[in-house]
């Protein structure tokens, strides 16, 4: 689609943009746009990272996000090529752009080996930019640990042969290769943090296997080098099996859609040109390309990728389906809601790469902690070494028959002081508990946000769209004179089919699913906070409130009770009636709420609806309280005076009046389907598809994740503790702390995946 005439300015083109941005900052040497990642790369020459810099580039592109933009680059449908008047049409001075694989890149112009001293960094595209979710294709790193786990049997294997050969070329022939084997791995990472002039155990490791082999305990060494590669094998398997958990949430998105046009045609384009409002065709066995409504035909959907419930999911004229989820048997046409940047699925998407760079308060500590704890235990080593040697006067380095070296005593302290274990017992139980939540229906957006939630004592709740379904549904139809209940569904049905209002649409949907066929209507006329006024058979026809329904003075028919939170009149020649809609309690919100009270925690309801409408639902669930007719400040204040009291609330909402309350509270939830982006933005817990059960297995979880902290907390500290005081108080055998220090670090990572096998809510109550 090329730019209007006219049209293009240093908000319209994105190469323009980022040109001037060259021109203007001599840090800066080049810019490379991906849409389809949706990722930017920004190159210096400086290897220090400059975030005004970083800042000022991602703001360039906030114009050109906007629906309206004409940027083929910034829209992610073309390139600068294909737009007649492009930056190259316009001969910007200085600066280049080109195109490849790689994405579009503006660069000024400079000599041919520039570029290879450039340092470039990758930051997330501003994430509005309609895009086609890609995922990279890094299935290899997943699957290293089983290279891992080859070569650490190929350690142990040379090892046990070193170790039952006699002496002679073979036998050091045999622990060299196990050597080898052993410290493939661990040899590259020291290799990167030296260049980065860092250390960590990786380090420790090979030191202490390098001090074995000077010494001659070549055995000891193997072991080491054993134990340390099988372990490092089981936590790659550890943290491959939880990205794979969160991987099958999109990896296999749908790339194309088929859109219906206006003449009944067919055609296949890309998903991230999809737009409100057009037709899809879905077929049996295919996925919903986008979120949607049903307008055409039935089916079943599968959403377990999005909730965790493995249950097929009714689909019928009117309801909503969801990108990513899979359409069963029935061949269904799809009304386009929210084009692919805005869906449930790349809601979930982006939260998920952010909460995988979020970590837990505790695991911050850990990831300070070993680095310098890392250094101590080299500097006590080195003092421990003196010591032994020049006042305990022990060998420095040949044992005897009586004595350890002063050397061997050293290496045995350095093994069992690293705090391999240590490092690993949080972040692997972080991530497991993310990814569980992932596949159930829950994500943590961090690891901060799985150790709060355990902490919870009071969960305050929005009222419409959290403890409701948030969609407004006809309870009942009256008319009057009785009898004719189906020629007042089919008027209103008729004339709010011509209305976007939320009532409108409830009763649309409610139409299209009992059959309604609509009548001709004409002359509609809207009149704000009143109704419709429109002619229907040469007759007036009113709908709307009824004060002004029949404000002419006519006759008011006598009506039961209300029986809904809202209620639709209709008027016309010889007719009158009542369509009654109320917002529905969630199926689970009940049960939800019951297991919340047996475990102790308070439930208070936070709603801005009015009082009858809150006391009704009171008397349907078990809350412990409810407040209603409340401002977003109003709500901010009732989060405060609990937080003030000592306690530490959780606040679930989906709402934009919601996001203050979430922002106040210790733990902020959001319901992940519908929930709004700035409810989305303050969220630390999102409840994919809006399932509220899913907030008890979250809870759940968080608990669960906390005890096996604790759990890996005391096996890595206490196995250090006594380990430490046992080689400082007496000699221990190399082997013993080789064993214990590597066998406490696999039990942490295995006692960390037992978060990967949990139950779900629906699981534990049957």
């Amino acid at each position: 689609m090329p730019h209007r005439p006219g049209s293009q300015s240093e908000d319209r083109c994105l190469a323009e943009v980022f040109a001037h941005r060259l021109i203007h900052n001599p840090a800066l040497e080049a810019v490379t746009v991906h849409p389809a990642r949706g990722t930017l790369a920004i190159a210096r020459m400086s290897k220090d990272g400059n975030q005004a810099l970083e800042e000022m580039v991602v703001q360039a592109v906030e114009p050109l996000r906007q629906p309206d933009s004409l940027c083929l680059v910034a829209r992610g449908e073309g390139d600068c090529s294909q737009c007649d008047l492009g930056p190259e049409a316009r001969a910007l001075p200085g600066i280049t752009i080109t195109h490849g694989a790689e994405g579009t890149t503006i660069a000024r112009e400079t000599c041919p080996t520039a570029p290879k001293f450039w340092h470039w960094s990758r930051l997330p595209l501003p994430r509005l930019i309609p895009r086609q979710v890609e995922v990279p294709d890094d299935d290899h790193h997943l699957d290293e640990w089983k290279l891992q786990l080859v070569l650490a049997g190929v350690c142990g294997a040379l090892g046990l042969t070193g170790g039952f050969l006699l002496e002679g070329p073979w036998r050091l022939a045999a622990f060299a290769g196990a050597y080898l084997a052993g410290s493939w791995f661990a040899a590259e990472e020291v290799w990167e943090l030296l260049r980065k002039r860092a250390l960590d155990v990786h380090f420790l490791m090979l030191a202490v296997a390098a001090g074995c082999a000077s010494i001659g305990a070549w055995p000891e060494g193997a072991t080491l080098l054993f134990l340390f590669s099988f372990s490092g094998a089981m936590e790659h398997y550890a943290l491959g099996r939880t990205q794979r958990e969160i991987r099958s949430l999109f990896k296999a998105a749908p790339k194309t859609a088929v859109v219906i046009d206006a003449s009944g045609g067919e055609r296949e384009i890309p998903v991230e040109q999809l737009r409100p409002g057009q037709r899809l065709l879905v077929r049996p066995d295919a996925q919903f390309p986008v979120d949607g409504e049903i307008a055409k035909g039935q089916s079943a959907a599968d959403e377990s990728n999005l909730t965790g419930e493995a249950a097929p999911v009714e689909k019928t004229i009117g309801d909503g389906v969801f990108a990513g989820t899979l359409n069963l048997w029935g061949a269904v046409e799809v009304t386009v809601t929210r084009p692919a940047s805005e869906s449930a699925l790349e809601k979930i998407i982006r939260l998920i790469r952010e909460s995988q760079r979020l970590k837990a308060p505790s695991q911050r500590f850990t990831d300070r902690f070993g680095s310098g704890y890392t250094v101590g235990a080299l500097g006590l080593t080195i003092v421990m070494f003196f010591v032994w040697w020049l006042a305990f006067g022990l060998p420095p380095f040949e044992s005897t028959a009586t004595a350890k070296s002063a050397f061997y005593r050293a290496m045995t302290l350095l093994v069992v002081a690293s705090p391999c274990a240590l490092v690993l017992s949080i972040p692997s139980a972080i991530l497991a508990a993310i990814a569980w939540g992932a596949r159930h229906g829950v994500l943590f957006r961090g690891g901060a946000a799985v150790e709060k939630l355990a902490e919870v004592d009071v969960v305050a709740l929005d009222k419409t769209g959290t403890l409701t379904t948030g969609e407004l549904q006809i309870s009942s139809v009256e008319s009057f004179p009785a009898g004719r209940e189906a020629e007042v569904l089919q008027l209103a049905c008729s004339i709010e089919a011509l209305s976007n209002h939320p009532l409108a649409r409830a009763i649309t949907r409610h139409g299209k699913r009992e059959g309604v066929t609509l009548v001709p209507i004409e002359g509609v006329e809207s009149l704000a906070g009143k109704g419709l006024r429109a002619n229907s058979n040469g007759h007036a026809l009113l709908l709307g409130k009824r004060a002004w329904v029949f404000e002419d003075g006519a006759p008011v028919p006598p009506s039961a009770a209300s029986v809904g939170m809202s209620e639709v009149w209709i008027r016309t020649e010889g007719l009158s009636g009542r369509l009654a809609l109320r917002d529905e309690v969630r199926t689970e919100a009940r049960a939800t709420l019951e297991r919340l009270h047996d475990a102790g925690i308070r439930s208070l309801v936070l709603t801005g609806d009015r009082q009858e409408a809150a006391d009704e639902m009171q008397r349907l669930l078990p809350v412990d309280e409810v407040r209603a007719e409340l401002t977003p400040e109003q709500k901010v204040a009732a989060i405060q005076e609990l937080s003030a009291a000592g306690k530490k609330p959780a606040m679930i909402g989906d709402g934009v009046n919601d996001a203050p309350s979430l922002a106040a509270a210790h733990v902020a939830v959001a319901m992940g389907a519908r929930g709004s982006d700035a409810a989305l933005e303050q969220a630390e817990v999102v409840l994919m598809h809006d399932r509220i059960e899913n907030f008890w297995s979250a809870y759940q979880l968080s608990l669960r994740a906390k005890a096996v902290i604790r759990q890996n907390l005391v096996i890595s500290l206490g196995t250090v503790v006594v380990l430490v005081t046992a080689s400082l108080i007496g000699p221990i055998p190399l082997t013993l702390g080789v064993i214990g220090h590597e066998g406490s670090t696999v039990i942490v990572v295995l006692n960390s995946l037992r978060l990967l096998f949990g139950k779900t809510v629906g699981q534990q109550t049957k």
